[in-house]
């Protein structure tokens, strides 16, 4: 992603333009807020309503930080079935999104941001895993809202112990 210094690209005189360019940053920042609520809830229709049909979620950079080697996921319903598997009964999630920068190019967009996941046993909160992720989001338009095409998770710190809940 280029770095551009100002937000928006749409001529500041054109109402319309602007309007149009801030609907889309808020309906590409919703579909990051509906994957990790979806997740927070575990509410498979909201996760999966973050994702196209044919995405890709790649764990892989993040993992291997503490040694695992998952596969990237390919499909919603993979993706879905997946990550709810793995913590639905079992761990207690919180997600924060913070600092998303986007470039919208027509019907693709890009976007970075800041998640921090907190992961608790359910059973057991004093077993947690705190992970600081970069995120980096490629979406495509789909009539009035943005879904999640491609979703690659770095890590940049972490407490606690992430294998528990990620394998390694």
């Amino acid at each position: 992603m280029s770095v551009k210094h100002h937000a928006l690209s749409a001529p500041a005189g054109d109402t319309a333009a602007v309007t149009a360019e801030l609907r889309d940053r808020a309906e590409i920042t919703d579909a990051l807020y509906r994957f990790a609520l979806g997740q927070d809830r575990k509410d498979a229709a909201l996760f999966a309503s973050a994702f196209t049909a044919d995405a890709e979620l790649d764990f892989r950079p993040a993992a291997a930080r503490w040694g695992a080697q998952p596969p990237v996921m390919t499909g919603r319903d993979t993706i879905v079935s997946t990550i709810l598997a793995m913590f639905t009964g079992r761990v207690d999630t919180t997600h924060q999104v913070t600092n998303p920068r986007i470039e919208i190019d027509g019907d693709t967009a890009r976007m970075t941001a800041l998640v921090e996941a907190q992961h608790l046993l359910t059973d057991d909160h004093g077993t947690f895993a705190l992970l600081k992720n970069p995120y980096v989001l490629e979406l495509t338009r789909d009539g009035e809202r943005w879904l999640i095409s491609r979703m690659r998770i770095e890590n940049t710190w972490y407490l606690g112990e992430p294998k528990t809940f990620f394998g390694g």
